[in-house]
């Protein structure tokens, strides 16, 4: 890792403090010392570097956020039609939801939601559409909905199952052992787990997993996350005994997934740096228990992502010499690459992941966004596409190897979520349940276009709407993006985005590049000294809904979160002028400074980092959002949102770009922060507080664009 390479002075003295120009508003004072960090030689001001500190910590910022929300809350509930939106976004969503079936032993799981419980409740069933009898209902495990069920691992014959505790939406989270016959749990408990799974051994006798050294309480939602080892938990016995299986403590910035082979005879090693997919692979032979995990292959230069395994051969993923991906075949004994096998070559649309069910491989590629399901047998001989239910998103198709069932999901942007049990024998599927949502998908219409970038580059985007709308360059509409990491932006079914359309709005999602949605080239076209393209994508969108009478700069608002959140930071400093309202959520605002802070240092894959060179440095500084807010801008209406336990992106992101905007905002529109408490990046968010922050939104972008708000909840 690399050691850092500026010089932080102390904060000495307060030289301004409230706002220079708040126009209307009378927004919290907030402090601005004098605050300089070095680096390459260039001097850097950072005037709010106390809001870093944890809220639970620091009074004086635990003041700023009573303050400021006390703001921000008291304008939202002053919107006439706020509680309208509320009202008809609970009615939408009061709708019995379900996931897609999974079978572990002799039982089989679905999680379902009867509308608006916080949470999902984990059943099972001795037959498929059997009686159904709750395993986990986390609906009880806090007054506030605040604790979650963050991940389960079934043992191998499903008389167990491992299971994850969230709470208030950290990324830490404590396992427990449940029995699945009895509901009862085990004594075994695994504190301070992060960035990990749970994989059983052959015999159910323990698990695999990862972990980092326990936080110092006082900084356990700040900390860097360094020194992860991979353990083993043998049931019945402290996690204080449990077994160090693999540690490189002279690597600390390597984390570790642990997997075990569905024969029993392997445990896999997948070590990873970063956000990118590019690993290194051990393997283990758990019939030696004396053998040390072996190196097979990769040193962080490409995929290689374990699929299954036949005896010593070995099946991955790869984007070696295929930026699509492709399947081969490694023979642990011979695992020279002059030795490999391809088995599915590289086709013209990414491929996303493959199961194999039924002695089968089941691949999943991506074609112009859109979902394609193709079948193979293990030596890469074609069988057939599956033919979906329609145009749009499916998932699921896994399963064990010897299994004839497979269960998989469709849907789309105004299609609710379906799924199907599809039989591998005659590869026949039938529909299982609907989601009854109340709304008419026939008075909506959804439309993929493509625009030509700023560089002439080809990008997609959906645009929804009601059919009945007139397209004369006055509606209210919301863009979404997101543009980093591989992250495809695939069609959804959102019953969120649904109420917009019904106020009257259109919904447009851009695929920028930096995302996943043509594979390696699009996703390396938005990263690290490319990421200009990700903004001029962004703008170009907006540009082009203007252009054709979709809407107005009065009237278009942009939303994102985490990276989209950068995006939007992005952007509404670089074409204030551009849009009306601006929503960047759990954003990444300091592109000096992400990479001190927890999962931040993960991230250089996609971003560089200031400490690299004085050219990365540069870069990052010239679109930084923080860094980029110019004193006497009017900028557009902003809700900036956040969340006290985001330990993913910590809140000192928002709270510092919140604090710069409201100092440098020379406009009358409102510049605000909305701090979610007991909340975190998103993850384990119960229902009840998703639906507030969401008509929150609405209503400020409403508000912001002159939108009519319909005076009843239909």
């Amino acid at each position: 890792m690399q050691t850092k390479m500026w010089i932080g002075s102390v904060a000495t003295a307060a030289i301004v403090t409230g706002s220079a120009m708040a126009g209307e508003f009378d927004y919290p004072d907030a402090e601005r010392v004098d605050h300089v960090d070095e680096y390459h030689g260039a001097k850097v001001q950072d005037p709010y570097r106390w809001l870093e500190n944890d809220v639970r910590e620091d009074e004086q910022v635990e003041a700023w956020v009573e303050a400021q929300n006390k703001v921000t809350f008291d304008y939202l509930k002053s919107i006439p039609g706020r509680d309208t939106i509320e009202d008809r976004l609970t009615k939408l969503w009061d709708y019995a939801k379900f996931g897609t079936p999974f079978k572990q032993g002799d039982r089989y799981f679905i999680y379902k939601n009867d509308g608006l419980q916080n949470h999902y409740v984990l059943y099972k069933m001795d037959e498929l559409g059997g009686e159904e009898t709750v395993l986990f209902d986390p609906n009880t495990w806090s007054d506030d909905g605040t604790v979650a069920l963050a991940g389960t691992s079934f043992s191998n014959d499903g008389r167990y199952v491992a299971y994850a505790i969230q709470d208030a939406g950290s990324d830490w989270r404590t396992w427990k052992v449940r029995d699945v016959a009895t509901g009862e749990d085990l004594p075994d408990t695994l504190e301070y787990l992060k960035f990990t799974g749970v994989s059983w051994d052959a015999d159910d006798e323990g698990f695999f997993y990862s972990k980092y050294p326990d936080p110092d309480p006082s900084q356990k939602f700040q900390s860097l996350n360094l020194n992860q080892k991979v353990m083993y938990h043998k049931l019945g016995t402290d996690q204080a005994d449990d077994v160090v299986v693999y540690h490189r403590p002279d690597k600390p910035e390597w984390g570790y997934g642990a997997g075990v082979t569905e024969d029993g005879r392997y445990l896999v090693i997948t070590a990873w740096k970063g956000t990118d997919n590019k690993y290194r692979v051990h393997y283990k032979d758990l019939k030696n228990p004396y053998m040390m995990p072996r190196h097979l292959v990769g040193d962080f230069d490409h995929d290689f992502t374990f699929v299954e395994n036949e005896g010593p051969i070995f099946y991955f993923q790869t984007d070696k010499d295929a930026p699509n991906n492709r399947i081969i075949a490694i023979d642990i004994r011979e695992p020279a690459e002059e030795n490999w096998v391809e088995i599915i070559p590289e086709a013209d649309e990414p491929l996303l992941g493959v199961n194999v069910v039924n002695n089968m491989m089941v691949a999943s590629y991506m074609k112009d966004v859109l979902t394609e399901i193709r079948m193979y047998d293990l030596r890469g001989r074609f069988i057939r596409n599956v033919e979906l239910p329609g145009v749009g998103t499916a998932g699921g198709f896994g399963g064990d190897r010897g299994d004839t069932e497979t269960f998989f999901s469709f849907q789309s942007l105004t299609t609710p979520p379906s799924t199907y049990r599809y039989d591998l024998i005659t590869h026949e599927y039938e529909l299982l349940e609907r989601a009854d949502v109340d709304f008419d998908p026939s008075r909506f219409v959804t439309k993929q276009v493509f625009y030509s970038s700023k560089d002439g580059t080809r990008v997609p985007m959906f645009i929804a709407h009601r059919k009945d709308l007139e397209l004369d360059g006055t509606n209210p509409t919301l863009l979404y993006g997101y543009g980093g990491f591989s992250i495809s932006l695939r069609p959804g079914f959102s019953v969120s985005r649904l109420g917009w359309m019904e106020m009257g709005g259109v919904y447009a999602v851009a695929n920028l590049r930096g995302g996943g949605e043509y594979g390696k080239s699009w996703h390396d076209a938005g990263k690290k000294m490319n990421k200009q393209n990700v903004f001029d994508d962004f703008i170009t969108a907006a540009e082009f809904l203007i252009d054709e009478g979709y809407t107005s700069s009065e009237k278009l608002a942009i939303h994102g979160g985490s990276n989209g959140g950068l995006l939007v930071g992005a952007v509404m400093t670089q074409r204030p002028d551009l849009f009306a309202v601006a929503v960047p959520a759990v954003g990444v605002m300091d592109m000096l400074r992400f990479d001190e802070f927890t999962a931040g240092r993960f991230w250089t894959d996609d971003y560089g980092s200031a400490k690299d060179s004085p050219e990365m440095f540069n870069y990052l500084k010239a679109y930084s959002p923080y860094h980029n807010l110019k004193v006497g801008e009017s900028y557009p209406a902003t809700l900036v949102t956040t969340a006290d336990t985001d330990d993913r992106v910590v809140p000192g992101h928002s709270f510092k770009f919140a604090a710069a905007l409201q100092y440098a905002h020379a406009g009358d529109e409102p510049v605000m922060i909305r701090i979610e408490t007991r909340a975190g990046h998103g993850s384990g968010k119960p229902t009840a507080m998703i639906i507030e922050e969401q008509a929150d939104i609405y209503a400020f972008i409403a508000k912001n664009t002159g939108m009519k708000i319909p005076a009843s909840a239909n």
